[in-house]
């Protein structure tokens, strides 16, 4: 406990030191944003996370179900999901689909580290809002054979499929969900995403979506 509690204090006091850091003009506006839509409640699945969420648009549409909201903000990182969650939460949500830290990756966090901060986030949902069904998604692959990507993610693959399956083990020794869908996004025999699926290595194309909401559509639907 004393380890957890010590952990979290540093938490915090990053997140504190390196907010002008995290928080960017697109994070605030879209914050803002969110305060001027309707309040989530417990009809509500919420979609949280970055820049595959937020570009998603409408994932009621997507998704051909009611009250699916987008909670996403291109470029957040884990602590910048953490620090808005008083948007969420007080509304009780009847669950949350929760993808992040590729971000962190790109800003060149270790697997370790992101999955340490993951841990706050969970915990924070699971002690405010315990009626929620929590489920963690993993990270899609990244294409930086096809395609000349950022070069923060460059050969960034292994530690994308390490932190997917950190994030596993927590989840399963924490009774939280977990939605894998790395290898539906897979070219054959490789860890690299199919060309089809993205639009720039990174972020998922068009049909990337359809096929990310034909697959997660069982998750949601309730």
């Amino acid at each position: 406990m004393y380890k957890f509690l010590l952990s979290f204090f540093l938490f915090l006091i990053c997140l504190q030191i390196n907010s002008q850091q995290i928080f960017s003009s697109h994070h605030i506006e879209r914050v803002r944003e969110f305060d001027t839509m309707r309040p989530i409640d417990s009809t509500d699945v919420v979609m949280l996370g970055g820049s595959e969420i937020e570009y998603a648009g409408d994932w009621s549409k997507l998704l051909g179900l009611k009250h699916i909201r987008n909670r996403g903000i291109a470029g957040d990182r884990v602590m910048s999901v953490y620090s808005r969650l008083g948007q969420i939460l007080p509304g009780k949500p009847k669950a949350i689909v929760l993808l992040m830290g590729l971000d962190d990756l790109a800003q060149g966090q270790s697997p370790q580290q992101v999955v340490s901060a993951f841990r706050h986030v969970i915990s924070k949902i699971c002690s405010d809002s315990p009626t929620t069904k929590l489920y963690v998604h993993t990270l899609f692959p990244i294409n930086d054979v096809s395609f000349e990507i950022d070069g923060q993610l460059k050969n960034k693959s292994n530690d994308l499929l390490q932190l997917n399956h950190l994030s596993h083990i927590y989840c399963k020794q924490h009774d939280v969900g977990f939605i894998n869908l790395y290898s539906k996004f897979l070219r054959h025999g490789s860890s690299q995403l199919l060309p089809s699926m993205t639009s720039d290595g990174i972020h998922l194309s068009p049909f990337g979506y359809k096929v990310w909401a034909f697959h997660l559509r069982k998750y949601v639907q309730y």
